[in-house]
């Protein structure tokens, strides 16, 4: 996993509430392997018609958004099914932050084991961020890990909070099993002595 430290991008606003992991990846590809690219189905039915043509009117198929790597989102997104895939299509598109008022509870927690980072803003802010947003497409966000802050245009500085464990996982770049790896000679000590018992 890649660390995060801090993040100076395009921010993509999404303003829309209740968005699914069904929205974000389409059942249909939950078979394929990780190894694939997710970000190719990323919000794919809501992305193409059915003639597979990309979308004019839905926001990441703007060309100002190509390089975008923060979504700014309405409430409660992520909700639905707990599939991880949805978090792969997000980072596999190339994002690394979704900024959003509150998130679905198993997205939120697959999101900070796999390297996305969830940030939960209060909602009158991200209203006005999306605001700010959909007025100057192109805006760019930093988002600040260390120092656990969102930055925005005109110096505006907002703070959020993390599970300080998820944090430090994070800012080492190091999911679950490399952190237990990082344990390994207190691991093998305390065998060690209770070996002996």
């Amino acid at each position: 996993m890649q660390a995060f430290r801090q993040l100076e991008a395009v921010a993509a606003p999404l303003h829309r509430a209740n968005i699914d992991t069904d929205q974000i990846v389409p059942a249909l590809y939950l078979q394929k392997p990780r190894s694939d690219n997710f970000g190719n189905y990323l919000f794919h039915d809501v992305r193409r018609d059915a003639r597979a043509e990309r979308r004019p009117d839905f926001v990441l198929n703007a060309a100002v958004y190509a390089d975008a790597r923060i979504l700014v989102a309405g409430r409660n997104f992520g909700c639905g099914s707990s599939r991880e895939h949805a978090v792969w299509a997000l980072h596999d598109g190339g994002f690394r932050v979704v900024i959003a008022p509150t998130f679905g509870d198993i997205f939120y927690s697959n999101s900070l084991k796999n390297g996305l980072l969830p940030v939960r803003l209060p909602e009158a802010v991200v209203e006005s961020i999306l605001a700010t947003l959909m007025a100057a497409p192109g805006t760019r966000l930093c988002v600040d890990l260390e120092a656990q802050t969102v930055s925005g245009p005109q110096g505006r500085t907002e703070s959020f909070d993390i599970d300080p464990f998820a944090r430090h996982c994070l800012l080492e770049g190091l999911d679950e099993i490399d952190y237990t790896l990082t344990q390994e000679a207190r691991i093998e000590d305390y065998e060690r002595r209770h070996a002996l018992r």
